[in-house]
């Protein structure tokens, strides 16, 4: 992972002085809320229902044991011994004071770590798929990339307050794990005629009130001018981007309302004035980026002895053996397994990690995976590089800190967001939503029938929870001060990206399980053989689905 160099610690030393000055300007009464706003926001820092909310930016998911265990002890001394994994895979701390969060911060600069535009209207923190550099499906590894537009758009003068909050994710594998389709600009590594690796360029995405797909900008771009068309992309949206209305204010829809072909052009002819520029990247800056991504001292070991091995154990011990099959993957090194730690354990919001938790992840990453942990924009974590004669005594392990719940990719391993318990834009509570679905359905075998199914809920319109590109999206709405939720059907994040479709009238909170379970007995009724939910959905129609849902009982 990137280590920081002298220039990188103190530029992050810097900013917490100047912040925690700005804080202590604010409390004396010498700055107005209006003048403190947008400071606290260059630094991650939200007011939210209850108490401030601190977003810590963790770079394309990728964190070392020593900042897990930071943040471990960040949780306990500044907040209530817990953090919460967000959809853009940083860390959330929902409870700190806000005269303490220059004392958090400096805490966070000693391990080379901060929430520098984690919030505002800059470009956000860049994601990537989980599984980077170990991935079987993977064509290159986005991590030097990622990097690469990390270092480009962090401090970035021009790009400081663009009309809108900006998100950007690389994907570089067959299954898109990132989401590049619902982002502001995706980019996916892909080959051209000659088998040479370039970047496909997507704009215009997003979700929020206007949900839309993006649009393909170039088709295949030579990595060296990556940052040149990215910094075209942004100048045209810096320079025609609405700012007089925050809900139309979006790349999203500035590209709808040029039109993608007038889009294109227009970055073409900015572009055409940066091409070949200062910021073109050379080959020897590429290879300095990927330096920073080396493999570590995998042993070499006997993949298909280690494989017999595994199975046999797996069978002598059935739910051990329940436990790889859902929430192991492939590793493309013989002898190793990626491992899905699951933070959706029935009666807990999905998404948090305790104090103690995050000590232990910690303690398991040194002992079996390198040192290193990663998280998910599935809200989950993940230890990327596992012996797989390992992995029996770290899921008794994980058994122990209670993280071993094997539900990945499954119903109860949703997405949510912190809703109307914490967040002062929510129109209604997510969190007990979530619980009441995760006890309705926690019979895993019920689960593993079904088969994937994704779910997604927001408790506002800016879809935080992701809920429309979910398999099933729950949207928390307010009807004359009451909470009520929509439901939609059909989204998805994959490469066949699609927004779903509304099923019709909101619902109360109390018939949220019973509309989950009929919409479920729906697709069970009217499945082929081991059909998925989405390609079930996709072959009947919204049809069938809202006529159970909205019968009337006899």
């Amino acid at each position: 992972m990137y280590v920081y160099d002298q220039y990188d610690q103190t530029i992050v030393d810097e900013r917490v002085a100047q912040y925690r000055d700005q804080t202590e300007r604010y409390l004396a009464g010498r700055l107005t809320e209006a003048e403190f706003l947008p400071l606290r926001l260059q630094n991650g820092l939200y007011v939210q229902r209850l108490a401030p909310m601190l977003r810590i930016a963790v770079p394309y998911g990728l964190l070392n044991s020593t900042q897990v265990r930071k943040l471990a002890q960040i949780s306990r001394e500044y907040d209530k011994g817990y953090a919460h994994i967000s959809t853009r895979q940083n860390v959330q701390l929902n409870w700190p004071l806000l005269e303490e969060v220059p004392d958090i911060l400096a805490e966070l600069a000693t391990v080379q770590m901060h929430a520098i535009q984690t919030s505002g209207n800059c470009i956000r923190n860049t994601t990537t798929d989980q599984y980077a550099g170990v991935a079987i499906d993977e064509l290159e590894d986005p991590r030097p990339y990622c990097e690469i537009i990390r270092q480009w758009s962090t401090l970035h003068p021009e790009f400081a307050f663009l009309p809108r909050k900006f998100k950007i994710a690389v994907c570089g594998t067959s299954q898109d794990r990132a989401a590049i389709h619902a982002h502001d600009i995706g980019i996916e590594l892909v080959p051209n005629e000659a088998g040479e690796i370039g970047c496909k360029i997507l704009a215009g995405g997003g979700l929020g009130r206007t949900p839309v797909i993006g649009s393909v900008v170039c088709s295949w771009l030579d990595k060296k001018h990556l940052l040149t068309y990215l910094e075209a992309i942004l100048r045209v949206y810096n320079q025609n981007g609405r700012r007089d209305n925050k809900y139309k204010a979006r790349i999203k829809i500035l590209v709808k309302a040029m039109g993608v072909d007038a889009f294109r052009e227009a970055v073409e002819q900015e572009w055409a004035a940066l091409k070949d520029g200062p910021a073109t990247l050379t080959d020897e800056e590429i290879a300095r980026a990927k330096s920073f991504f080396i493999a570590p001292d995998y042993l070499a070991l006997d993949g298909e002895a280690c494989l017999q091995a595994l199975e046999a154990r797996c069978a002598a011990e059935p739910i051990f053996g329940n436990w790889v099959k859902r929430n192991t993957v492939a590793h493309r090194v013989p002898g190793y397994r990626i491992v899905n730690i699951s933070l959706k354990a029935t009666g807990f919001a999905p998404g948090d990690i305790t104090d103690a938790q995050l000590e232990q992840v910690a303690e398991l990453a040194e002992q079996y995976s390198f040192g290193e942990i990663r998280s998910t924009h599935q809200q989950n974590l993940v230890l990327a590089d596992v012996q797989m004669e390992q992995l029996y005594a770290l899921w008794q392990s994980l058994q122990a800190a209670g993280l071993a719940t094997a539900n990945i990719g499954y119903l109860t391993d949703m997405i949510c967001c912190p809703g109307g318990d914490y967040c002062s834009l929510a129109n209604a509570k997510s969190l007990p939503v979530a619980e009441a679905i995760q006890a309705r359905f926690s019979d895993l075998d019920y689960l593993y029938d079904l088969g994937p199914v994704e779910l997604n809920i927001s408790g506002c319109m800016n879809a935080c929870g992701h809920h429309h590109i979910g398999h099933i999206g729950i949207l928390g709405v307010d009807k004359k001060g009451q909470e009520f939720y929509q439901v939609c059907l059909g989204g998805s994040q994959a490469k066949d990206a699609s927004i779903g479709k509304i099923l019709g009238p909101s619902f109360s909170q109390e018939d949220m399980p019973d509309v989950i379970e009929k919409i479920l007995s729906t697709y069970v009724e009217l499945r082929q053989e081991e059909e998925p939910f989405l390609d079930t959905y996709r072959r009947v129609g919204i049809d069938p689905f809202k006529e159970r849902v909205y019968a009337k009982a006899d």
